[in-house]
C-alpha cells in the first residue's frame, strides 16, 4: 500500500508524526509525505520535524501565506501533478486547513480515495475557513477517522456513515507518548523564569480575532489586567494585526511576556504547567482537557463541545468582562471523563486501511 500524507501546518506535523511511526514496522506500506509549506517559518515548521524525528518529506510546495484561493489553488495545482506521478493508493490528510482542502480535492478528481483524520468537526459556523475546509473534506472521504462519538454524529446528520470510523485523538497518541520527554528536555520554564501552575498560557490566531480590531482590543485588555503572568507565543499573523490596528500598547505590561512560537516539548511543557489557558486555537483546546488544565475558549462556538460539558472549558469569545469573570470561577473538575480514546488511534487507524 502506498500512502500520501499531506501536511502544512504545526498541529499536521505533531499528529503525522504519531501515524509515521506506527507505520514504519509495517513492510508493506511506503508513506510519501508533502510538506505544503502553509507553515513555513523555521520555528513553525523544521523544529517539529526535527523535534519529532518525522521523515523528511519527500515533496515540499513552498506554498507560503496568502489569500485562501491563492494558496488554495497553488497547493491544488502541484499536489495534483504529484499524484499524478506518485499514484497513490490512499491520500491521508489532517485537519481542517487549506493544505487539508487542496489535498482532498486534488484526490478526489484523479478518483484517489481519501482518508480524514480528524473528520466530523463542526463549530456551525460558515464564516470559519476551517469549518468549510473540514466539510467539503469529509463529503469527499472514503475513510473518516473521528476523534469522538458527537463528530460520528455530526456526520450522521449529514448523512455521511458510510467508512465513518470512531478511532479516538491522534492528537493524544502524541501528548501521551512526548509528554515525559517533554518536561525532561524543556528548559522553558526557567528560561522565562515562571513557576507552575503560576501563570497563564494564551494564544490568540484566528481570523475572527485577529482581523476584528475591537475583538483583538478585548482580549489584549483583559490580559492586560490578570494578576498572574500571561505567556502569550505570538503567532506571526496576530503580530501583523497587531502592529496594523495600532494595539501594541495593550501589551505594554509588567505581567505580559511576548515569545516567539514555541516548539513542540517547550509548548507541551508549558501547556501542562500552567493555571490555566487563553485560547481560540482547536488543538490548545484539547491538549489542556488532556493534561488536565482549564480552559477559556476566546470564541463563540467550539467543535470540541465534549470538553465544555466536563465542565474543563469554557466558552468566553471576546469578552473582556466575561473573561475576567470567568478567570476566577472556571476550575477543573474533579471527574475526567476520558473522551479522546486509548492513546492507540494510530494503530486504530492502520488496521482499518490494510483490511480493506
Amino acid at each position: 500500500m502506498k500512502i500520501l500524507t499531506v501536511v502544512g501546518a504545526r498541529p499536521q506535523f505533531i499528529k503525522s508524526s504519531m501515524l509515521s511511526k506506527a507505520v514504519q514496522p509495517f513492510k508493506e506500506i511506503k508513506e510519501i509525505i508533502v510538506h505544503t509549506g502553509q507553515h513555513y517559518d523555521d520555528n513553525m515548521s523544521k523544529v517539529f520535524f526535527d523535534q519529532l524525528k518525522l521523515p523528511k518529506p519527500d515533496y515540499h510546495l513552498g506554498a507560503g501565506s496568502g489569500f485562501h484561493g491563492r494558496q488554495t489553488a497553488d497547493m491544488l495545482e502541484k499536489l495534483e501533478s504529484i499524484m499524478r506521478t506518485v499514484k497513490p493508493d490512499v491520500v491521508l490528510v489532517y485537519g481542517d486547513t487549506n493544505s487539508t482542502l487542496a489535498g482532498s480535492l486534488a484526490a478526489s478528481k484523479l478518483h484517489i480515495p481519501i482518508a480524514h483524520v480528524e473528520a466530523g468537526l463542526r463549530s456551525y459556523n460558515r464564516k470559519m475557513p476551517e469549518e468549510i475546509n473540514r466539510k467539503v473534506t469529509d463529503h469527499l472521504s472514503d475513510w473518516l477517522f473521528c476523534p469522538t462519538s458527537s463528530a460520528a454524529e455530526n456526520l450522521k446528520k449529514e448523512g455521511i456513515t458510510k467508512g465513518v470510523h470512531i478511532t479516538g485523538d491522534i492528537m493524544y497518541d502524541s501528548v501521551l507518548y512526548f509528554k515525559d520527554v517533554a518536561l525532561q528536555q524543556s528548559s522553558i520554564l526557567q528560561n522565562l523564569a515562571l513557576s507552575p501552575k503560576d501563570y497563564y498560557l494564551a494564544t490568540v490566531h484566528r481570523a475572527e480575532n485577529t482581523d476584528q480590531p475591537e475583538r483583538l482590543a478585548a482580549i489584549l485588555e483583559a490580559f492586560q489586567q490578570l494578576e498572574k503572568t500571561v505567556v502569550i507565543p505570538l503567532h506571526p499573523r496576530t503580530k501583523n494585526k497587531i502592529e496594523q490596528f495600532q494595539l501594541s500598547n495593550l501589551l505594554a505590561s509588567s505581567t505580559i511576556k511576548i515569545v516567539e512560537p514555541l516548539d513542540y516539548f517547550d509548548m507541551l511543557t508549558i501547556t501542562s504547567e500552567a493555571s490555566m489557558i487563553l485560547t481560540d486555537s482547536g488543538g490548545l483546546q484539547k491538549e489542556a482537557y488532556m493534561l488536565q488544565v482549564p480552559c477559556l475558549t476566546l470564541r463563540d462556538e467550539t467543535e470540541w463541545v465534549e470538553t465544555l460539558q466536563s465542565g474543563g472549558n469554557r466558552l468566553v469569545g471576546a469578552n473582556k468582562e466575561k473573561i475576567l469573570k470567568s478567570i476566577q470561577t472556571l476550575h477543573f473538575p474533579s471527574d475526567f471523563p476520558q473522551i479522546f480514546g486509548t492513546g492507540k488511534t494510530a494503530q486504530e487507524i492502520l488496521n482499518v486501511l490494510t483490511a480493506e
